[in-house]
C-alpha cells in the first residue's frame, strides 16, 4: 500500500536535501496511515491499552528529495508474530526508488509496559494485524 506526501520545505537543510532525520518520521506516517486505513488506528489502539514501540530503525538513502517532491511510500508488514512486527518502507520519487527502511516493533501493554502476545490477550487486535500482514506481504 502506498502513502503518498509532498516534501515541505521545512524539512530540508542548507543542500535542499530531506534531512535524514525526517525519513524516519515519514516511515511513522506511512505506518500510522496503513493502520487507520485499514480499520485499526493508533488512537484506537492505545484506548485498549496497548502501546507499538519501536525496537530499530533501518535506513538506506540511495537517491535525495527535495523540497516540493511528491513521493510515495510503500509500506509492507513483513513479519508479524503477535509479539513482534516488521514493516519494511519503499519511497519513490517519479516511480524511481529513492530510500529504504525497515522498523521493528513490539505489542506491550500500555499500563505495564510489559511485552503483550495479541494472539491470547488481543484476539481482534491480532486477526487485523495477521490480516494487514498477509494483505500487504503479497502486493507487488
Amino acid at each position: 500500500m502506498r502513502y503518498l506526501r509532498t516534501i515541505n520545505y521545512y524539512e530540508t537543510d542548507r543542500m535542499n536535501f530531506v534531512h535524514h532525520s525526517n525519513y524516519i518520521r515519514y516511515f511513522e506516517e506511512a505506518r500510522v496511515w496503513i493502520m487507520e486505513t485499514n480499520g485499526l488506528g493508533y488512537a484506537a489502539v492505545e484506548a485498549m491499552g496497548l502501546m507499538i514501540p519501536v525496537l530499530s530503525v533501518n535506513v538506506k538513502y540511495i537517491r535525495h528529495i527535495t523540497f516540493n517532491d511528491k513521493i510515495e511510500i510503500d509500506t509492507r508488514i513483513t513479519k508479524f508474530t503477535g509479539v513482534k512486527m516488521t514493516v519494511e518502507y519503499n519511497v519513490y520519487k517519479d516511480g524511481e526508488l529513492t530510500t529504504q527502511g525497515e522498523s521493528t516493533h513490539c505489542f506491550l501493554e500500555k499500563s505495564t509496559l510489559s511485552p503483550v502476545n495479541l494472539k491470547r490477550a488481543y484476539p481482534d487486535v491480532y486477526t487485523f494485524f495477521q490480516k494487514l500482514y498477509e494483505l500487504t506481504s503479497n502486493e507487488e
